[in-house]
């Protein structure tokens, strides 16, 4: 959520930042929304000045022994005024508030101004495309073919972008979590968090799913209850409410959970294969920073999911996001992609972004200065490190073989009991 002073005092500012991300919302809605609230709160305090002076009034003929009954009918008619005029005040508070939860961040003044992907440069590249002397196949023909990738019972079991793994290749994927979380907290400093898959509306207004994305995610509402889209929502939330002490900053933080995503906007994308699923699981990197250190963060972040590819000996490269095309919470966006040579392009694998105060205003998380001055909101950022569905993705087409084997990443190799290879047998 964005600073109310700010829409206030600089609505150009904001008109700007909504023109660049392309949005359809407009800042004159908010000013006349707030201009009527203004002009409700200034009436109101007019009348009330009014009813106590004539309430002075009411006494003092009181006292003489006078008759008051015409301004006794009179102070009625205000009372009555100024309880319709709270009233008004408060609906329009409300949908100052409403409006004020649609609005995107405001990005960054180093983020590239631009309509969409096409705009995003490229920051770097790491590693070099293995050159194949055989037909490359994308990772479902290999998963299929090995019966490591079952795409048909998954639907059988829930639906469509569902899928079982079997035998080697779900160890495989649970291998390469705890690699993560395990270079996650002993080498990235990061704390260990196994937070709760399910979580009320507030933790997910918090992080900014609702209300804008409702339609993205998988809500019970027996339970009233939503599935997670991200250990980002849980972790976030963490704090939520809360005044750190400022010697507390920089906290960082790590989970592995299952995620759960409708991908209503995604009709006929990536309709196969594990790219984009209803469930997967994804290792996620939550920060809460000083606001004049929270950009050595986002650096520090990008290379923690930049190091785990290289780890892996995968290549990669690493884009800024342009305004157009900017996750609705963030300031600034880097997207890691992995080369995937089943399909010849190079794949969002992690975002990592930094949000400022725009989750903590919305999440109510400040920080108490050292020096004893008023509390201030943290900034929050986030980014995947990294999810192991896309992971697997990549490591099945970049380390595949002629004969269908799949050669396992070297770092890899001590969770899966040493073994080297997986070999079109062993499922």
């Amino acid at each position: 959520m964005l600073d109310l002073k700010l829409l206030q005092k600089q609505p150009e500012v904001v008109a700007k930042a909504l023109a660049d991300r392309h949005s359809n919302i407009s800042v004159d809605e908010f000013l006349e929304l707030d201009a009527r609230r203004r002009a409700a709160l200034t009436e109101v305090e007019t009348l009330k000045s009014e009813r106590n002076a004539r309430s002075g009034e009411v006494a003092k003929m009181k006292r003489a022994g006078e008759d008051a009954s015409a301004l006794v009918a009179e102070l009625g008619q205000l009372s009555d005024r100024i309880k319709a005029l709270d009233v008004e005040a408060n609906e329009i508070k409300e949908q100052v508030t409403q409006w004020m939860l649609r609005v995107p961040n405001i990005p960054d003044a180093s983020v590239p101004v631009g309509a969409d992907e096409n705009d995003n440069p490229e920051l770097h590249r790491w590693g070099t495309p293995r050159e194949f002397d055989f037909p490359v196949k994308q990772h479902f023909e290999v998963g299929a073919a090995a019966r490591g990738l079952d795409f048909e019972r998954g639907a059988k079991l829930a639906g469509s972008r569902f899928c079982v793994s079997h035998g080697v290749f779900a160890r495989l994927e649970r291998a390469l979590m705890n690699f993560y979380l395990d270079t996650q907290t002993t080498e990235f400093g990061a704390v260990e968090i196994a937070p709760p898959y399910m979580v009320n509306a507030a933790t997910m207004q918090g992080t900014g799913q609702l209300p804008k994305f409702e339609e993205d995610l998988f809500k019970m509402p027996v339970w009233n209850y939503y599935l997670i889209p991200t250990a980002e929502v849980p972790v976030t939330n963490l704090h939520a409410g809360e005044i750190l002490e400022e010697d507390m900053l920089p906290l960082r933080y790590t989970a592995g959970t299952p995620c759960f995503r409708s991908e209503a906007g995604s009709a006929g994308k990536d309709v196969r294969g594990l790219i984009r699923q209803h469930q997967f699981v994804k290792v996620e990197m939550v920060r809460f920073a000083h606001p004049e250190k929270s950009w050595d963060e986002l650096e520090n972040m990008r290379r923690c999911a930049e190091l785990l590819l290289e780890k892996l000996e995968l290549p990669y490269r690493t884009i800024t996001l342009c305004t157009g095309d900017m996750g609705f919470g963030s300031a600034k966006t880097y997207d890691v992609e992995v080369w995937l040579p089943g399909q010849g392009v190079y794949r969002e694998i992690s975002s990592c972004s930094n949000c400022v105060d725009f989750q903590a205003r919305r999440a109510n998380i400040r920080f108490r200065p050292k020096d004893g001055g008023k509390p201030e909101f943290v900034h929050t950022l986030n980014g995947s490190g990294l999810p192991t569905g896309r992971s697997l993705v990549a490591v099945i087409e970049n380390y595949q073989q002629a004969d269908g084997t799949i050669v396992i990443p070297t770092v890899l190799r001590p969770y899966m009991g040493g073994l080297e290879a997986i070999t079109p047998d062993m499922v």
